[in-house]
């Protein structure tokens, strides 16, 4: 593997999904060295853009992918119904390479530990009350991660995210279900009650969060929720995708029991019931405490609408 030079960091980030690529985007603007990590190779990935294709469960693997590493992010994501089999060993893993190797860990977090808040917003304040298998894993990692930096062993700083959208975002709730079959003709798919308000964070923006995180000393040891674009309702943010696309949208909303059935035959489907809740109370997402220290860096929802339209319009 290549090394930095001496007047580079080097930000090896651990998966080159949505999120990963994201961050990449940004370290990529600024002129930053950059190492990816996944299991497939390089695929669309820019050739200066070095890339290591391995088990990130693997400890002696992670540990040389992050040799050199000034940062490493920790940007993966399991199956969905693979969470708690994976998603600790995988975390473990890519804590004790960034300790190896004296770097900073920059982890991105969702929401999940908080519970069912019964629309309350969520602040990084709010209490850990997952009644969830999922928001119980999120919790104990988070807490595994924080350990760590307050042992001394690592600094370990978090961003928390809503759901995502924007490009390259299928597997989501705004995802391809919601983009995908608005640019193919299709009814717009989403869960639980259309009329909740519900915060829905841009992918774009999140690579720029956790960029400004890494590079600011004092945000390391806690976690921070990332801005998003302005609250509406589900329905609403259908409504402004066919305002971009100039055209009426309609939503469709599967009955629980339907859900239900297909989580018998399909393992991912099976995994969403246990976090309907989300989508049947109001879900906002207090973020004022990143904007009190950093600004708003959300995009505008029109333009970030508009955006993913356009690139699910060239990647049908």
């Amino acid at each position: 593997m290549t090394q930095p030079n001496n007047t580079q960091d080097l930000h090896v980030i651990f998966g080159t999904g949505p999120v990963g690529r994201s961050i990449a985007a940004e370290l990529d603007q600024q002129g930053k060295s950059i190492r990816m990590i996944n299991r497939s190779g390089r695929k669309d990935i820019a050739d200066h853009i070095e890339v290591l294709s391995g088990d990130a469960k693997d400890h002696d693997f992670a540990r040389k992918a992050a040799e050199g590493a000034s940062h490493v992010y920790f940007a993966l994501n399991p199956a969905y119904h693979l969470w708690l089999e994976e998603f600790p060993p995988m975390q473990t893993s890519i804590l004790n390479a960034a300790i190896a190797n004296n770097a900073k860990l920059i982890a991105m977090e969702n929401m999940y530990m908080y519970g069912d808040t019964k629309g309350k917003p969520m602040s990084e304040d709010t209490p850990y009350n997952a009644h969830t298998r999922k928001g119980k894993l999120r919790s104990e990692m988070h807490q595994q991660l924080m350990q760590a930096h307050r042992a001394g062993d690592v600094q370990v700083v978090t961003g928390r995210a809503s759901d995502f959208f924007g490009p390259r975002v299928l597997e989501s709730a705004m995802g391809e279900r919601v983009f995908g079959y608005a640019v193919e003709g299709k009814t717009p798919q989403i869960l639980g009650d259309p009329n909740t308000l519900h915060d829905q964070t841009y992918m774009k923006d999140i690579g720029k969060a956790l960029v400004l995180l890494a590079h600011t000393d004092d945000a390391y040891g806690q976690a921070w929720h990332i801005p998003n674009p302005r609250t509406v309702s589900q329905k609403e943010f259908i409504e402004i995708i066919g305002q971009v696309m100039g055209q009426d949208l309609g939503v469709s909303v599967p009955p629980k029991i339907v859900l239900r059935l297909m989580g018998l035959f399909v393992k991912p489907v099976g995994e969403v019931i246990e976090m309907l809740y989300e989508f049947e109370h109001d879900f906002i997402i207090d973020t004022s405490k990143f904007e009190n220290k950093f600004g708003d860096i959300a995009t505008p929802l029109e333009d970030a609408i508009r955006e993913t339209v356009d690139w699910y319009r060239q990647h049908n």
